[in-house]
């Protein structure tokens, strides 16, 4: 399938794996790359811009198809080393950078003039407007439905991916409830280029996380996960455990007044545990809805296989059938 994406990022299919603390490592990053997607390693998993150069240079020795790092620009007041990060990104070789957080434009210099596309995570049509004009090359759009931070719109897909599609110029792709042929071909129709996913390709056989979060997602339904830090306006969408609802009981007994500080045993430093561990109750971490959708554990190139059988299969019998009739 050629779409704007496959051609900008050389890649066979339309299909992104999202940048995901603790996730995206270099075997998931690889695995999804040889399937013919775009892999992503999540830049500051990597404490420090050695770490993330030692990483790329892993994924390299595993593949030798196109893969994009994920560099998330964190508003806080003791900022990571983003010039190393970014000399670690140019001297890897990379060609591909999914942008998360801040505004990125102060970086996008440095990343064109090495040749790096640079797709920027957007919640709203606004953010996109703004990534675009700043110099992106694409942007991945987030609808309410995904894990992670939806941003404070609460504007879901079906609504904001046609919204993106009538305002922008640059390609984009669909983020948030992507699971399978359906949500590509339905990304597609909505005026999207690719999905990015996330939630689904942690329930994956090369997704180095621990059995217990795999069976997690597969066990969930789509009514199984919740918002919290709404009141901080830094709501992020996690998996229903015991420490969620003690989030969110402090949220309702704290009301205006709860401050991060108040939350700290619930979130700070928990993705170790949960991710490499499986101590499923250690802390909040980000999935999405999609959940829902996912009942099974593939290798990544057998979901990705049967992700595009049932979208090309849908596209020429369902959607031709109809169309001719």
């Amino acid at each position: 399938m050629k779409t704007k994406i496959t051609e900008m990022f050389g890649i066979e299919h339309p299909i992104i794996q999202g940048g995901m603390h603790f996730v995206g490592f270099a075997e998931l990053a690889a695995a999804v790359s040889n399937a013919g997607g775009l892999g992503l390693i999540t830049g500051l998993t990597q404490r420090t811009p050695e770490l993330l150069a030692n990483e790329i240079r892993r994924c390299r020795e595993m593949t030798n198809k196109p893969f994009g790092v994920n560099l998330t620009f964190l508003p806080t007041v003791s900022s990571p080393d983003y010039p190393g990060y970014i000399r670690a990104i140019i001297d890897g070789g990379v060609k591909a950078v999914e942008t998360a957080g801040n505004n990125p434009q102060k970086w996008m210099p440095m990343l064109h003039e090495a040749g790096i596309k640079v797709i920027h995570k957007c919640t709203s049509v606004r953010h996109a407007l703004k990534a675009e004009a700043i110099g992106c090359d694409a942007v991945s759009v987030d609808g309410f439905e995904c894990g992670g931070h939806p941003g404070e719109d609460d504007v879901p897909n079906f609504i904001l991916l046609p919204r993106a599609a009538e305002s922008l110029k640059i390609p984009f792709v669909a983020s948030g409830g992507m699971a399978d042929g359906r949500s590509l071909v339905a990304a597609l129709a909505l005026g999207a280029d690719g999905m990015n996913m996330g939630t689904r390709f942690i329930a994956t056989k090369e997704a180095p996380v621990h059995e217990n979060v795999k069976q997690a997602i597969v066990a969930a339904s789509e009514l199984d996960t919740r918002l919290v830090m709404r009141p901080l306006r830094n709501t992020e969408r996690v998996l229903r455990n015991s420490a969620t609802d003690r989030l969110l009981a402090k949220e309702v007994a704290l009301g205006a007044n709860l401050k991060f500080d108040d939350i700290m045993e619930e979130v700070a430093g928990v993705y170790p545990r949960i991710m490499q561990q499986g101590d499923m109750e250690a802390g909040v971490w980000s999935c999405g809805m999609v959940a829902g959708l996912i009942h099974d554990i593939p290798s990544v190139k057998e979901l990705i296989d049967r992700i595009m059988l049932q979208a090309e299969e849908i596209i020429r019998q369902r959607l031709s059938g109809m169309a001719n009739a």
